[in-house]
C-alpha cells in the first residue's frame, strides 16, 4: 500500500475561510467609528442643553422652563449617549482582542485599554440615566420639584462628559503600540497625545473637559483600525 498523498483542499478551504472572515474582524473597528461619531454628537447635544445662566440667574423654576423648550435636543442627547455607551462595549472587546494578538503574553495593557472604555460606557449610561424621569416632565414644571429639574440640568451637562476612561484606554493603546508593536505606530502616537490630554483633563478638577478630546480620539483610532490596519 502506498501512503496517501496529503491533499491541499483543507488548507485552501482554511485560507478561503480566513479571507471570508477578515471583513467581519473589522466590524468591531467600524463599531468604534459609530461610537466616536455618536459620542461627539452626544457632547454637542449636552452643550446645547446648558442653561442660559445670565437669563435664569440661579432660579430653579427658570432653569426648568428653559430646559422644557428643548425636548428634541433631550431626545437626541438620550439616544446618542446610550447607543454610544453600548457600542463602546463592542469596540472595547475588539480592541482587547486586537492588542492581545500582538502584545506580549500576560501584558496588562490590552485589559486596561478595554476596561477604560467600559468605564466610559458606564459614565454614558449614568449620564442618560435620569432622562426617563425628567425628559418630558420638564415641559410641565408643575408636576415636579423644580429644584430636582435644575439638578437634572447640571447632571446632563456634566456626567456624560466623563470620558477619562477613554483617555486611559488611549494611553494604554499608545504604550502597547510603541513599546510592543501591538498596533500601527501612528495610532499609538495619537493614543498617547489625545488620550494623554483626556487623561490629564479627567484627573484634574475640570474632569468633564475630557469629553472634548476623547470622542475625537475614539473616532480617529477606530477609523485607523478600520481602514489602515493590515493585521
Amino acid at each position: 500500500m502506498h501512503p496517501s498523498t496529503p491533499t491541499t483542499a483543507p488548507s485552501t478551504a482554511a485560507t478561503t475561510s480566513r479571507r471570508t472572515a477578515r471583513p467581519s474582524r473589522r466590524a468591531w473597528a467600524w463599531t468604534g467609528v459609530a461610537a466616536g461619531v455618536l459620542g461627539i454628537v452626544s457632547i454637542q447635544a449636552s452643550m446645547a442643553l446648558s442653561a442660559n445662566w445670565e437669563a435664569v440667574a440661579g432660579d430653579a423654576e427658570a432653569v426648568v422652563t428653559d430646559l422644557g423648550g428643548r425636548t428634541g435636543t433631550l431626545l437626541l442627547f438620550h439616544t446618542t449617549t446610550i447607543v454610544c455607551a453600548l457600542l463602546l462595549l463592542v469596540f472595547a472587546a475588539g480592541l482587547r482582542r486586537r492588542l492581545d494578538a500582538q502584545a506580549p503574553a500576560g501584558s496588562l495593557l490590552p485589559t486596561v485599554a478595554a476596561w477604560g472604555l467600559v468605564l466610559t460606557s458606564v459614565a454614558g449610561l449614568l449620564g442618560s440615566g435620569l432622562d426617563t424621569q425628567f425628559m418630558f416632565a420638564v415641559t410641565e414644571p408643575s408636576t415636579m420639584v423644580v429644584e430636582s429639574g435644575a439638578f437634572y440640568s447640571d447632571w446632563v451637562a456634566t456626567i456624560p462628559w466623563l470620558w477619562v476612561g477613554a483617555g486611559l484606554a488611549g494611553v494604554s493603546l499608545g504604550l502597547a503600540a510603541l513599546r510592543h508593536g501591538a498596533a500601527p505606530r501612528w495610532i499609538g502616537v495619537v493614543g498617547l497625545a489625545l488620550g494623554g490630554i483626556a487623561l490629564l483633563a479627567g484627573v484634574s478638577p475640570f474632569q468633564y473637559l475630557a469629553g472634548f478630546v476623547a470622542p475625537v480620539w475614539l473616532l480617529v483610532t477606530a477609523l485607523g483600525f478600520a481602514l489602515g490596519d493590515r493585521r
